[in-house]
This record gives C-alpha cells, structure tokens and sequence, in this order.
C-alpha cells in the first residue's frame, strides 16, 4: 500500500506538471500575439443585389418595309448594349462597388525613401499611386465601374489646387479634388508637419505611414467613381442637422480609410510590411483622426485604426461599407 500511495502522490505531481506546462504554452502564445485591440466591428454578409429588370422592346404596329439608314443601325446597336449592361447601383448601402471582392496581390516594393526628402517621397508617391491604379482599375472595371487614373500634385511646401490650398492653412493632410479628381498634396506638410500641427514623422518616420494616407486619398477616388461620393453629398444636402452632416461625413471618411487598408494588404508581401510595420501601420491609423477641439468629420482616432486594420485584415470591399456599421463604430 505505501507504494502505491508513493505512485498515486508522484502521479498527482505528474498531472499538476503538466498542467503548467501547458499554461505556460498558453500564456507565451498570448504574449506573441498583436497587442493592437481586436477589431470591433462587425463582419458583415455580402449584400443581395437584384437584376435590374429590363426593358421589352416595343412591339412594331406598322409593316413598312424601308430598310433602316445607318443611323437607325447605330442608334439601336448602342440602345441594346446599354440594355444588356447590367445597371450600376451608386447608392452608399448596396453599392456595386461591394461586389467586387478583395483587392489582388500587386508587387510594388516601398524602397528606402526619405519621407523628410521632397523628391524621393514624391516619387514614392508617384510609384506607388501606379500601384494603386493597378488593382483598383482591375476590380473596378470587372465590375462595370469605368475608370481613370486621378491626377496628382506634389508641392514640397505648399500650392494651390481646384478646391483650395494645398494644405490647408494650419494643416497637414492632402486632400481629393473631385472637381478635376486630383489628388493634391504638402510632402514637407506631410511629414514635418505645418504651423501648430504635428507631421505624420511625429508619429512613424517609416514611408509607408505616409503611403498609406495617399491610399486614403485615392479611396475617396473610388468613391467618386463608384458614385459612393454623389450619394454621400446628396445625403448630405438633405439632412438638416449639424450633426447629422457630420456623422455622414466621418463614415464618409472612414470608409476611405478601410480602402487603404486593403491597398497596404494587397502590397503587404513586396512592399514589404511584416507583422512590425503592420503593428505600425496599425497604430499610426488609431493616432489620427478628430482629436478633442477639432471638428468631429473624419472619425475618432480608435474607429479611424479599426477601421483600417479592418481593410487591412478583411480585405473585402463590402467589408468597408461603413453605411450599415452601428453608429458607435463610427464615431
């Protein structure tokens, strides 16, 4: 019997042995893990989108039998092309745009750019904006969403565009002009910051935090061609409250900011971002955004890094649709 007693006790120190062990494993695994908040936000169920019914053609009550000149040809060539296109859903909730999946790989290698060298970030920017044509225009254009690249204007301190100063007085972040779809934008702004307002080097020195604001800003390019923007702006104009024309705006924004994250994802493995730049690029979003004191347009800085980290990790344009998210995630 006391040998058994011996085995039963040095069975107990076995099993409370191993017990440890496998708490142990458990506690490094969760150490090694992405200390970044998990993503609070929902994961959304692709849209239905229903075919548009089409139009019958009119039945002929008369028997001429005149052939029709060429232009008739013509004319009713290009009316059955337009009837066998499937219509453009430009609305912010059920947009075509959600149907157009993930963004592909694109090989489009950061470098080593300076982001405080006004001609070596330019060319960054410039570079990696072909990128971005590359794969938006893809998914775009498989969807019937007609594409242009937009154009670009890169000062090294200041400039004036379509819509206004570049940037704007006191500020850093460059800005889309949809009257002539430019994207305008202050390298030394960006980076260095203007007057009272810190640049994003404050935050990252990395180029790839500035890569993806440009990102940002070719998302509202997106909008504008998807009809995401037309629909915003009417929206816009109807509502008849302050606060209501804010709320629109930032999901507006953050919208904006979910299409950048899939851009970074879709250049992730050449660009390249592993998981520590990730892990920048993660927090560099979540520190921009409305601060207290400034107007509450784009989003609070935690929504602005989910949000990202959201185009980022799901990599799926209906994931993006930030029209049918809660309102607290978009605050």
């Amino acid at each position: 019997s006391g040998v058994a007693v011996v085995i039963g006790v040095l069975g107990g120190i076995a099993g409370l042995f191993a017990v440890l062990v496998v708490l142990a494993a458990a506690v490094s695994s969760f150490a090694d893990r992405d200390r970044t908040s998990p993503i609070a936000l929902p994961t959304y169920t692709p849209p239905t989108f229903d075919e548009p019914e089409r139009p019958t053609e009119p039945s002929r009550t008369d028997d001429r039998s005149d052939p029709p000149n060429r232009q008739d040809q013509e004319t009713d060539s290009t009316d059955s092309a337009q009837r066998s296109r499937p219509a453009l859903n430009r609305s912010l909730q059920n947009n075509t745009l959600y149907r157009a999946g993930g963004l592909p790989t694109i090989n489009c290698p950061g470098g080593g750019a300076s982001i405080y060298n006004h001609a070596q970030l330019k060319a960054l920017i410039l570079k990696t904006s072909r990128c971005m044509d590359r794969v938006w225009s893809q998914v775009l254009t498989k969807q019937g969403i007609r594409w242009h690249r937009p154009g670009y204007a890169i000062a090294a301190r200041s400039g004036r565009g379509a819509c206004g100063d570049y940037p704007s007085p006191g500020s850093i972040v460059p800005y889309y002009c949809p009257r002539n779809t430019t994207i305008y934008a202050s390298t030394s702004a960006m980076a260095r910051g203007s007057g009272n307002s810190q640049g994003y080097g404050q935050t990252t020195s990395w180029h790839g935090g500035i890569i993806s604001m440009m990102a940002h800003e070719y998302g509202h390019h997106v909008q504008h061609l998807s009809g995401l923007s037309d629909s915003w702006w009417t929206k816009t104009l109807a509502s008849t409250s302050n606060s209501g024309k804010l709320a629109l705006s930032r999901r507006f924004e953050l919208q904006a900011t979910c299409f950048a994250g899939m851009f970074m994802r879709a250049a992730s493995a050449t660009y390249p971002v592993p998981p520590s730049r990730r892990r920048v690029l993660y927090f560099f979003h979540s520190r921009v955004g409305d601060w207290p004191g400034r107007p509450r347009d784009h989003g609070s800085p935690p929504n602005n890094g989910r949000w990202f980290r959201q185009g980022y990790e799901k990599n799926k344009a209906f994931q993006c649709n930030t029209w049918l998210a809660p309102p607290n995630t978009t605050s």
